[in-house]
């Protein structure tokens, strides 16, 4: 009998330039068909090393943890009985004892695999903070259950992206303070304290509620309840109590190049801005924005092309010094953003889940921003050292005490920087722009999408995870999402996919956070843009992450 085997590796990271995680040294081992010839029940374990730095764990204070969540594709290349097709992703054991690490170097692992097989995540068992170095990580991949048989010949790889778990607890929406939209509690002006995720009522007044200042200040849509008239947020929508992990950076454009080198030529046709070899993401001659990601191949026919990061134009690709592999990408639609979180497993988060990845379970500061206080620091940046670089870093970053650094008009108004480019070992929650739990570059950067809750649509919103793939045009197909079926219309409830329109609208969702070309939007009550449809395309302002709900 022939064994499942691997022809080649490619392995792929979340990016080499925020904590340096790495992927390397991947094969499959263990197979096991012990439950028959080709049965659903048979296994193996894909097997590689992982490593990352500037890992930590704590009990005390936001008593969290960082971690990284990995996620498999897989493609048959052929063998006997088997046909050539394209990437698929790899269902994983949902039972922790199933994965494993031989030599972890001192540093114990722990392991939480989701309940659907979309992924592991991986973190430290114990408190402490370094360097992790796993050698002989070991995930059981359950392909008999995929469909494979036994003698499959496939090509796999292995995803990593960094995460951050933010655990269960009370926490307070609103600051206190005037910004547009700003939740309140009632109509006192102050922040209402959350805790559970049950249904809520919106607006009326009433003490308890969650009011909005009227919805004073919005732009590009209202909410639909205000001090007068309420509405109902069911218990289904995620609001943030639960723990969840969140993504420690925006989508990069080394991470959006590898997404889209796993897409059919059809699927690429609508997710890259650009099906033109040499062009650049948004389908220019030269990048826009400090968007290196380029089309090195041109899909063609059925065939699909191949993307990589080039920023210094030099049409050598992916170079760790110049290309722009770390740098947040900006210019993603919406559409783009969920087929990203579709493949990866992971979903949208809430205008409240923001909030709290913001200011965690602490007392509000009036208008605050991510890192929690009301200060900014108000100097430029000037020139970037080694830019584009994995190391590229500010000059005169902020060193103070409370003026957090941030990526907007003041300090660089000509496109995003690379993810983390604030963060050392060393340096201090405001001079690395982190919120409460370690979560990186929630104020300024780029745009970010999150679902609202102040219409129909954005309040149908169930916070089902992606499912591993796309539909075959190309769109996000999970139910609930908003835009799933093509909806734009936020008076109508976003629903189960219907079969053939996935996620082309954007009903439900809308903006936070602020960008690196405005001083608007950076705090984290700002509602001026919670529930806009209007902007439909590739804005050069706009990025985006990902959350999933805790195992």
């Amino acid at each position: 009998m022939k064994n499942l085997i691997i022809v080649a590796i490619l392995v792929c990271v979340h990016t080499l330039n925020a904590n340096n995680v790495d992927v390397t040294a991947v094969s499959t081992q263990g197979q096991d068909v012990s439950a028959g010839v080709n049965n659903a029940a048979n296994f193996a374990n894909v097997e590689f090393d992982l490593n990352w730095d500037n890992s930590w764990r704590v009990s005390t204070g936001p008593s969290n943890w960082d971690a990284v969540w990995v996620f498999i594709k897989y493609k048959i290349e052929g063998g006997t009985g088997c046909t050539a097709g394209d990437w698929q992703h790899a269902t994983l054991s949902t039972n922790n004892a199933h994965h494993s690490v031989q030599t972890d170097n001192g540093v114990t692992p722990a392991f939480s695999a989701s309940s659907d097989g979309m992924g592991v995540f991986l973190y430290r068992n114990a408190n402490g903070n370094g360097s992790i170095n796993w050698d002989q990580v070991r995930l059981r991949w359950n392909y008999g259950s995929d469909g494979l048989l036994d003698a499959c010949e496939v090509t796999v790889k292995v995803f990593a992206v960094e995460m951050v778990y933010v655990p269960q607890s009370n926490f307070f929406l609103g600051s206190g303070g005037t910004e547009p939209g700003e939740f309140e509690d009632g109509v006192s002006g102050n922040p209402l304290l959350i805790t559970s995720d049950g249904t809520l009522t919106l607006g009326g007044g009433g003490a308890g509620s969650l009011g909005n200042h009227n919805a004073t200040g919005q732009s590009g849509g209202v909410d639909d309840f205000n001090d007068a008239s309420s509405q109902t947020l069911p218990a289904a929508f995620p609001l943030g109590y639960d723990a969840f992990y969140c993504m420690k950076y925006e989508i990069t454009n080394q991470q959006y190049a590898e997404f889209l080198n796993t897409l059919t030529a059809a699927q690429q046709a609508v997710r890259a801005s650009t099906t033109t070899a040499g062009n650049f993401h948004g389908n220019s001659a030269t990048p826009v924005a400090r968007a290196g990601l380029k089309c090195q191949i041109a899909p063609s026919g059925s065939v699909a092309g191949v993307y990589g990061c080039d920023l210094d134009d030099d049409d050598t690709y992916n170079e760790v010094g110049s290309d722009g592999l770390g740098i947040a990408l900006s210019a993603i639609s919406w559409p783009d953003l969920t087929g990203y979180l579709d493949w990866a497993g992971l979903r949208p988060f809430t205008e409240t889940e923001f909030e709290k990845s913001c200011r965690g379970n602490q007392l509000p500061i009036v208008n605050e921003y991510a890192w929690g206080t009301a200060a900014i620091h108000a100097s430029t940046y000037t020139a970037l050292t080694n830019s584009g670089g994995e190391s590229e870093l500010p000059n005169s970053p902020g060193v103070g005490a409370t003026a957090g650094n941030a990526v907007y008009s003041t300090t660089h108004s000509t496109g995003p920087l690379r993810v983390g480019i604030f963060a050392t070992a060393s340096s201090t929650r405001v001079i690395a722009g982190a919120s409460y739990y370690g979560v990186m570059e929630l104020t300024g950067n780029v745009w970010e999408d999150a679902v609202g809750l102040g219409s129909v649509a954005g309040r149908s919103y169930t916070g089902l995870h992606g499912n591993g793939s796309l539909n075959a045009s190309g769109h996000a197909d999970v139910d609930y999402w908003p835009g799933i079926n093509g909806n734009n219309t936020s008076t109508n409830a976003n629903s189960t996919y219907g079969g053939t329109t996935g996620v082309t609208g954007r009903a439900g969702a809308g903006f936070t956070g602020g960008t690196y070309n405005t001083t608007a939007w950076l705090r984290v009550a700002n509602r001026q843009y919670s529930l806009w449809t209007g902007l439909t395309g590739r804005d050069t302002r706009n990025g985006g992450r990902g959350i999933r709900t805790a195992p």
